[in-house]
């Protein structure tokens, strides 16, 4: 029986943990990327090498998009896509923390199609198909339905400067984490209710996890309300908003001065 683009990337995904675990607190080189692009590490680059060649050999026709290749124009010539983060939260791996994942998603006509984020170290994966709904560990998982007061939202602290939310800053309760593609699947868990980064947003680090949190009932966006687009020229998206229905209505109108504006 063939094996599913879903199986593939939950496989690769598991391998990945294999090899990032032998790096994780055992001092692992670590460089500076060109042009304050962030740091990498031994880990990255051997996670990203057996990726590539995995992967590629499984489906040699599909495009290649990773943080730790380098880029090149072929993969806008076919119809699916890998689009991967080796390590998603580069920082947290060195500085030692548990959230960081491997994130891995296969796009179709800019719309991602399977997903998966693991996070070897909480030894949690999320995964999920489109259509086929969203899963951590195996069992199905679903985003909570609240409204914006009380709410608890993923995001870093210049996401709630008051210059973009017209004045009034939503009343919810903020939290952080490193990892974007752990942060998209902990809304899709249910252990935080939204997430948001008006930021540009490399591509890698959303794919995956922005299926997930989709399939699991949350609304997935850019700040605008619009849906999110993959494979562009430039591999960036213009921030991603998240929530349930009406969290995620509720946070889009608050943000409409902002948007009028910019």
């Amino acid at each position: 029986m063939p094996v599913t683009d879903l199986d593939l990337l939950i496989a690769a995904a598991r391998k990945s943990g294999e090899i990032a675990t032998r790096y994780f607190k055992n001092d692992p080189d670590v460089t500076d990327k060109p042009g304050g692009g962030g740091p990498v590490t031994a880990a990255d680059l051997a996670v990203n090498t057996m990726l590539e060649d995995t992967l590629r050999t499984a489906r040699p026709d599909y495009g290649w998009l990773s943080e730790e290749t380098e880029d090149t124009d072929y993969r806008l010539t076919t119809e699916r896509q890998f689009v991967i983060d080796p390590i998603d939260g580069t920082r947290a791996f060195i500085e030692g923390s548990r959230d960081w994942a491997h994130s891995l998603a296969v796009v179709e006509a800019g719309r991602v199609i399977a997903a998966a984020v693991y996070l070897p170290i909480r030894d949690l994966m999320f995964a999920a198909s489109k259509g086929g709904g969203a899963t951590v560990n195996d069992t199905p998982t679903k985003a909570t339905m609240v409204q914006m007061d009380g709410a608890t939202m993923l995001g870093a602290k210049v996401n709630f400067d008051p210059q973009f939310w017209g004045g009034q800053v939503p009343p919810v309760k903020r939290a952080f984490r490193s990892s974007l593609a752990y942060r998209l699947c902990l809304v899709a868990q249910g252990r935080f209710d939204g997430m948001i980064t008006l930021r540009p947003s490399w591509e890698w680090d959303i794919a995956a996890g922005a299926l997930i949190a989709a399939e699991a009932g949350a609304i997935v966006t850019d700040p605008s309300g619009a849906a999110l687009q993959f494979n562009n020229p430039h591999p960036q998206v213009p921030g991603v908003l998240v929530g349930g229905p009406e969290l995620h209505s509720g946070l889009a109108a608050r943000l409409e001065p902002w948007r009028t504006k910019a």
